[in-house]
């Protein structure tokens, strides 16, 4: 008992002081044991302590100066000490929650290094991920106070629309298939690297194949640039990948036109052209079929033989589901590559002022284009902040957070040539110098690229049951904690252990909790109450509607309602009239 409070001595993940001089080393508890040896002044009780950092004073800072010696005398560290090392208050420290072990000291991290050093918050389904998530980008805004951060610049990718509710004060969100309140989501496929373009619309190419599609986009796009002269981008320096808009459906028409051709005359140079087809409506051109001996029509021995991959991608343009990529609003080419708008207005959307946050909402994105997506999303913002760093909006004066949701489906080391890897790959190795940080949010961290999650600096790891990912976890802590790590499956739900370059010391924490208002839409179905009610006429036909819609609130009649805003008129006070 120390003025008042108990400790309990040698619990793992407890700290410990040891005294040298004006300086005081703290480390944590990692191990905890006894020797068959009870004849030892200590019982044969040990314990392992893994050295964190010292302080001098009230500053307290991590790393070593010196070592304890041997028979140096270890104790007992109380809510003092605690507040020397987690009590300082600076612009960058943020609070998250309490210590599990005493709930009166507030945790805090560093925002510096919890953004450029990136972060990884991992943890099973239940564990309180999302709420964890959520709370720790409330922390870092901290709306309504004077000390937060309005400037912030974070960009949520959400896989399953569960932050739109919880953050809904603080973001813009866009959404594939967009709520009322929420603004569509457009990703140009001309923004594109090739490649990833032509996997997706066009499927696997041999390398002749490729090099027609190739050939075809880049002559499309210099004859934009000749027209429309975009500004810093020299014609000589145009490649395939340079993001200049030019008219996918065009594309499809004058390939599919050249591989359907028949000629006629004697030097077989005559289109035997019947019908003009519509590359707006994506109807291809008729022509007489080829005849066989000297009388024509003949064939086009210059085919490239892409018939099956240009119906492949004509039925991805005819594909609701794909509209946001391929058909993006004001983003879409006309059939001669003119936009309404350009990637600025993109970005500005997405990393503007309006809101320190913005979601992302992917729920309705197709599994077979996410992968894509997610790496496209990701190029377009590390390729704009990474050429635009000596300006103003760049990420060293306005630094950016990307919060990547259910990392593990898109970011598997296991997938070869994964667009999403790549790009976060070069994010964790190089986002720092330009101010890009990463939040990975898994709850399969062994299905997480090593190399990603290695480069994550700060571990907020939540309760784990799966031996592979507890050693996954225990590979990437920054700190010697391996003994932390044999609690994870016992952890309380949004309790969890921060270790690495944010936190002052390695601690077992408790998240402070949004309000109910504020929380993500991940909470459990009440099954119990559920099954005791009883049911209701259903109506499957609704069911299968959305199904077909692939929109949550289609319907299959329309009710004829008309909503009209109505405006509350304040009431008379007394004595006026």
């Amino acid at each position: 008992m120390i003025e008042g409070h108990m400790y309990r001595v040698a619990q793992v993940g407890g700290f410990v002081r040891i005294p040298q001089g004006y300086q005081d080393l703290f480390g944590i508890v990692s191990e905890v044991g006894a020797s068959s040896d009870s004849k030892a002044a200590s019982g044969g009780r040990w314990m392992k302590v893994e050295l964190a950092g010292e302080a001098l004073g009230r500053s307290f800072e991590r790393g070593l100066s010196q070592l304890p010696s041997i028979n140096d005398a270890v104790h007992i560290v109380s809510e003092g000490d605690l507040r020397r090392i987690y009590g300082s208050d600076g612009v960058d420290q943020i609070a998250i929650g309490t210590l599990s072990s005493s709930e009166s000291i507030t945790v805090k991290l560093s925002l510096d290094a919890l953004v450029s050093r990136h972060s990884a918050i991992l943890g099973s389904t239940g564990s309180g991920k999302s709420t964890t998530v959520a709370s720790l980008l409330r922390s870092i805004v901290r709306p309504n106070q004077e000390d937060g951060a309005p400037a912030s610049r974070i960009l949520l990718l959400d896989l399953h629309g569960e932050y739109t509710h919880a953050l809904a004060d603080l973001a813009r969100v866009y959404s594939a298939t967009p709520q009322p309140g929420e603004r569509p989501l457009f990703v140009p496929y001309w923004a594109l690297q090739s490649k990833d373009l032509l996997d997706f619309v066009a499927g696997g190419l041999t390398e002749n194949q490729e090099i027609a599609f190739s050939d075809k986009i880049q002559e499309m796009k210099a004859a934009v640039l000749t027209a429309a002269n975009f500004a810093g981008l020299d014609p000589q320096s145009l490649t395939v990948d340079s993001p200049v808009p030019f008219s996918l459906k065009q594309c499809w028409y004058d390939l599919v036109d050249f591989e359907m051709r028949t000629l006629n005359g004697p030097q077989r140079d005559q289109p035997a052209l019947e019908a003009a087809g519509n590359p707006i409506t994506l109807a291809p051109p008729k022509y007489t079929p080829a005849a066989l001996g000297a009388a024509g029509p003949f064939l086009n021995t210059q085919a490239k033989g892409i018939r099956r991959q240009l119906n492949l991608m004509r039925s991805r343009l005819l594909d609701h589901r794909f509209d946001f990529i391929l058909h993006p609003g004001p983003w879409e080419p006309a059939l001669d590559g003119t936009v309404e708008r350009d990637l600025d207005h993109l970005l500005d959307d997405w990393l503007g002022y309006e809101k320190p946050v913005t979601i992302l909402d992917l729920s309705g994105v197709p599994s077979s284009v996410l992968t894509t997506l997610i790496g496209s999303i990701l190029r377009i913002v590390y390729e704009a902040l990474f050429w635009s760093r000596e300006k103003t909006e760049g990420g060293i004066h306005r630094p950016l957070l990307v919060v990547m949701e259910e990392a593990h489906r898109y970011l598997s080391g296991a997938k070869e040539d994964s667009p999403a890897a790549d790009v976060v790959k070069r994010i964790a190795k190089e986002g720092r110098k330009y101010g890009i940080g990463a939040m990975v949010v898994s709850q399969r961290p062994a299905e997480v690229d090593e190399t990603i999650l290695s480069q994550c600096g700060t571990i907020m790891a939540l309760r784990l049951s799966n031996p592979e990912d507890r050693a996954r976890v225990k590979g990437a802590l920054p700190d010697n904690l391996g003994g932390l790590v044999d609690l994870l499956p016992v952890l309380r739900t949004g309790e969890a252990i921060v270790a690495g370059e944010a936190a002052r010391l390695p601690v077992r924490c408790r998240v402070t909790l949004p309000a109910p208002e504020h929380r993500p839409k991940s909470s459990d179905p009440k099954v119990s109450e559920a099954w005791a009610t009883k049911r209701i006429a259903e109506g499957y036909d609704r069911v299968v509607a959305s199904w077909r819609a692939q929109r949550t609130f289609a319907v299959t009649r329309d009710p004829g309602i008309v909503r009209v805003p109505v405006e509350d008129t304040p009431e008379p006070q007394v004595g006026e009239q």
